[in-house]
């Protein structure tokens, strides 16, 4: 039976999907911080694997403080001239002209319309955005910068260079981070901008598979056994769990072994492929040591490998802040995403076989 006669799964990367569970928690703690009074926190990095929600939560926090009055909210891509873009997103906001006219801030320069006769035209891109941030801060407003898939860059490092002097003068500027863990630690690392890495990363964990198993009861009612397969197969991968939902409505809501083929296709070409291909050599090799494990114990797994402890943990520790592999239990390692053994078997042995 069809609940609902448009697909309430999307199985497109970035595209809000009707059905979400909102990580709450985490939600609330970014909500909480950079709404104090005084915060001491006004930045957060997201982190994650391809498919793991990173962007929805991005999305929901963008909706929270879009509706607070006092905050104004410009979601941008990584790519291009990032200060250049968060200029003109504030000067197109047509309760915050005005304002910038007011405080004789001449942003011709820029494209964006704003001239102010008699004052100089600002060609800084961080002294004219450090401008219209001591002007917004008169007026009690307070900015969020959201930026999804951040990568390594010379604007983005010099945006972040400029956010850092920002936050030292005491500007109401806020900024939300999503990137793959490589990409977050890339730019981490780079000289002087130290402050990123106090500041505190949200990992996009497996969702609660109690809250799955009542989102495929109450969008596809299917009984709760099968619901609770479904959401178990699933992992808690945000990912599978829309791909799950969305074959199985099309399948008018029946789970069936067809319906598991062919959402664990779509999973390995659209999502296992890409994460595959950006391991190293070495990664591969301890990934495919992982998935060949019968226990998992990490001794069996270095066994198989014919590698020694310091050899071994480093790439564990990799796969692991990837959020590939888990290894909360003492001695063991296993992977988070569902069937992803099977993929690495597979993949492996095609290329080395």
């Amino acid at each position: 039976m069809l609940k609902s006669k448009t697909n309430p799964y999307s199985i497109m990367f970035g595209k809000e999907p009707l059905r979400n569970i909102r990580r709450e928690k985490q939600l609330r703690q970014v909500i909480d911080d950079f709404t104090m009074p005084e915060p001491m926190m006004q930045v957060y990095m997201i982190t994650g694997v391809r498919g793991s929600g990173k962007t929805v939560f991005l999305s929901d926090a963008a909706a929270f403080f879009k509706e607070q009055e006092d905050w104004i909210v410009v979601s941008i891509s990584s790519d291009g001239d990032i200060m250049d873009k968060i200029i003109s997103a504030l000067a197109a906001e047509k309760t915050l002209a005005g304002v910038f006219q007011n405080a004789s801030i001449n942003l011709s320069f820029f494209g964006v319309g704003l001239e102010v006769s008699g004052a100089p035209k600002i060609s800084n891109p961080e002294i004219a955005l450090k401008k219209m941030l001591e002007s917004l801060k008169r007026q009690n407003k307070r900015v969020l910068i959201a930026i999804d898939e951040i990568i390594k860059s010379k604007e983005m490092v010099a945006f972040a260079s400029a956010f850092q002097l920002f936050i030292r003068d005491d500007l109401p500027v806020f900024l939300l981070m999503t990137g793959l863990f490589e990409n977050i630690e890339e730019l981490q690392n780079v000289k002087n901008l130290t402050f990123l890495y106090r500041a505190p990363k949200l990992v996009m964990e497996p969702l609660q598979i109690r809250l799955i198993q009542e989102d495929y009861e109450d969008a596809l009612e299917v009984d709760s056994e099968t619901a609770l397969k479904m959401a178990r197969e699933s992992k808690g991968y945000p990912y599978a769990f829309q791909l799950i939902g969305y074959f199985t409505w099309k399948n008018r809501c029946r789970y069936t072994d067809e319906v598991r083929k062919e959402w664990r296709v779509r999973l390995s070409d659209h999502a296992y492929d890409i994460m595959w291909e950006r391991l190293s050599e070495k990664d591969r090799l301890v990934a495919y040591g992982i998935a060949k494990s019968l226990t998992h114990r990490t001794a069996e797994v270095r066994e198989f490998l014919k590698l020694s402890t310091n050899e071994f943990n480093p790439y564990r520790k990799r796969l692991i802040k990837k959020g590939l592999a888990a290894g909360d239990s003492w001695g063991v390692i296993t992977f988070t995403l569902p069937y992803f053994d099977e993929f690495v078997r597979v993949a492996y042995e095609e290329e080395n076989y």
